[in-house]
């Protein structure tokens, strides 16, 4: 028997022991039953898987856009999921609750004087008669109609601010931090307290003092973190090419610290709750006829032995409202740190 090698033109053959066995072809051409799965495949089904290969490839390529990237992340976060869900569902109550309701906040059943929840009443009652499902619904509005305007605004102010004092350098910058460490001393609550303590319950003017004494801490905030970006590369040639401080501010610093402002807007909406609550406890918020979820809870907390229904409701709404803003805060944080391990891979 005869071994014959082949390779590239330098074929060569060779005896073999006559008692050598001849070993079998184990190709898939060799094999009758792959001959046959071979043959039923068509050149169409093989165009077709090829496009398929090459689209998942492009997809591959793709890169994924970087808000795609960030709802992904925050997903991932169920418990951030879960306060976005509860926060809309009070935002939405807030906004259309006023159509579900049987009375206005402000109308008065005088044959339910105190009564606890039931068919005519959900919520119950208040000892003057009026509907506790209204008047939540009203004060949760008014509620977050305060802490979102704040919010935005001192967000707004500590991020022109921050940036423009890092930008700035020298004696400008610290002449705004020494201001900003001046107003973060000084008791801001009592002199809160002073300002609305006679204005009748006024909302709008307590809008503009909590905001006037709400962006200290933030815009050190942001200072602190605008030191760094201000070292960069693509700010140096802005400022090389002449473009003024006012552009280098609202198109390159306050854009790549984003994510921190998100972040800083959804915490601010939990502060200014806060505020806006204890102020009103104490009455030195939003007064009557008006009210919030903070003057509810102060004349809930004035019959909590006799009508409890009058506490426990508002409290409910405001533990909502301020626990589902902090889990959307912790979502919003991870998904956009890229450094976070608790979001997962893109």
């Amino acid at each position: 028997m005869r071994k014959e090698y082949r390779n590239d033109g330098a074929d060569r053959s060779e005896d073999l022991s006559p008692n050598a066995i001849p070993t079998n072809d184990m190709t898939a051409t060799s094999s009758p039953a792959t001959q046959g799965l071979i043959s039923t495949v068509t050149q169409a089904e093989v165009d077709h898987a090829q496009q398929q290969l090459e689209a998942d490839q492009t997809r591959a390529d793709k890169p994924i856009n970087k808000y795609k990237l960030y709802f992904r992340r925050f997903m991932r976060n169920k418990v951030a999921v879960v306060g976005a869900v509860i926060f809309i569902l009070l935002a939405l109550l807030a906004i259309f609750g006023k159509f579900t309701a049987k009375y206005a906040f402000d109308e008065a059943d005088f044959t339910a004087l105190g009564m606890p929840p039931s068919p005519d009443h959900w919520f119950g009652t208040s000892s003057s008669g009026n509907d506790l499902y209204a008047m939540v619904i009203h004060g949760l509005g008014r509620s977050l109609t305060i802490a979102l305007t704040v919010s935005i605004a001192t967000t707004a102010i500590s991020a022109v601010v921050g940036t423009t004092a890092a930008l700035l350098g020298g004696r400008p910058e610290r002449v705004i931090l020494g201001i900003i460490h001046f107003l973060l001393v000084i008791p801001s609550f009592l002199i809160i307290a002073l300002l609305v303590s006679g204005s009748g319950g006024d909302w709008k003017l307590l809008i503009v003092v909590l905001i006037a004494f709400g962006w200290m801490y933030y815009a050190r905030i942001i200072w602190s973190m605008s030191i760094s970006v201000r070292e960069r590369e693509y700010i140096k040639a802005a400022r090389y090419m002449g473009v003024s401080n006012t552009k280098i501010v609202l198109k390159h610093l306050v854009p790549n610290i984003g994510s921190l402002l998100v972040i800083n807007l959804t915490l601010g909406v939990v502060s200014a709750v806060m505020s806006e609550t204890g102020l009103s406890f104490l009455g030195l918020g939003v007064k009557i006829p008006d009210v919030s979820l903070g003057t509810l809870l102060s004349t809930g907390a004035s019959a909590l032995m006799s009508s409890p229904w009058e506490f426990y409701f508002p409290a409910a709404a405001l533990t909502l409202l301020t626990v589902s803003m902090a889990f959307i805060a912790d979502g919003l944080r991870d998904a956009l740190d890229p450094n976070s391990a608790a979001a997962g891979k893109a």
